[in-house]
């Protein structure tokens, strides 16, 4: 698919799901808005995408940060046409009767509030240019209590939620707004639930997971005509029909 002239911003960019998407878009035309805490693995990845992207340090958490990426965006590239909200954390993994009540605050304020923050700070935006694509990164753990995942489960839920509701609110406007729940994915968050021995899936063995350009190509898909059929929805990567229909094996 041809998104030249399009321009995506990709929050959690700096490493697995976020990047391997950013590579992918990028390789099909597309601007690229890399926004993420770790400002030197942004950057090395902007320096790699080259001319048509652009590095932006960013907490999610912090609305007047990713407003202020937003328009950062908007003075580079002139549009905002696709908002891929990635960035999550699955630490602290802990039972909920011993846990941190400020580290899970603070993980529902990546995983849920800066969800939020980045539709809040893009809506506006794409409203006012006619539409937009927004998909918001899910996870099965949305629909599931998983132990020690009190507060990924429950923020996931939330996003899940708050993306029917942006579909409900948006689509009037020309906005596309979806979720895609990627399942188990090879990436750094894996070692860390490994290391927990918590739950079914610390038990998982690694070729269990799919690797990261699967969601970043259905990401892609997503944003083309044949992702109309799926709006206001969620899709799932363990749904074979769907992986069929991107072109994954």
């Amino acid at each position: 698919m041809d998104l030249t002239g399009k321009t995506v911003l990709i929050t959690g960019a700096s490493k697995g799901i976020g990047a391997a998407t950013a590579r992918i878009f990028a390789k099909a035309g597309a601007n690229v808005a890399l926004v993420a805490r770790n400002r030197d693995a942004i950057a090395d990845l902007a320096g790699e995408i080259g001319e048509k992207a652009i590095a932006i340090p960013c907490d999610v958490s912090r609305f007047w940060e990713v407003e202020a990426a937003v328009n950062a965006s908007l003075k580079a590239f002139g549009s905002l046409d696709i908002l891929i909200g990635n960035a999550g954390v699955i630490e602290p993994i802990s039972h909920l009767a011993t846990s941190d009540p400020e580290a899970w605050g603070h993980a529902v304020d990546i995983n849920l509030k800066g969800v939020y923050n980045g539709m809040r700070a893009a809506m506006p935006v794409m409203q006012d240019a006619g539409g937009g694509t927004i998909i918001t990164i899910s996870s099965g753990a949305a629909h599931n209590a998983l132990e020690g995942w009190s507060h990924y489960c429950t923020s996931k839920a939330g996003a899940a939620m708050l993306t029917m509701c942006a579909h409900k609110e948006g689509a009037e406007h020309g906005l596309r707004v979806m979720g895609l729940s990627p399942g188990t994915v090879a990436t750094d968050m894996q070692h860390q639930i490994k290391d927990s021995g918590l739950n079914p899936v610390s038990k998982l063995d690694w070729s269990d997971h799919i690797p990261p350009e699967w969601p970043a190509k259905a990401l892609l898909w997503m944003c083309g005509p044949d992702g109309d059929a799926y709006l206001g929805e969620e899709i799932s990567l363990r749904d074979e029909d769907i992986r069929k229909k991107v072109g994954l094996t």
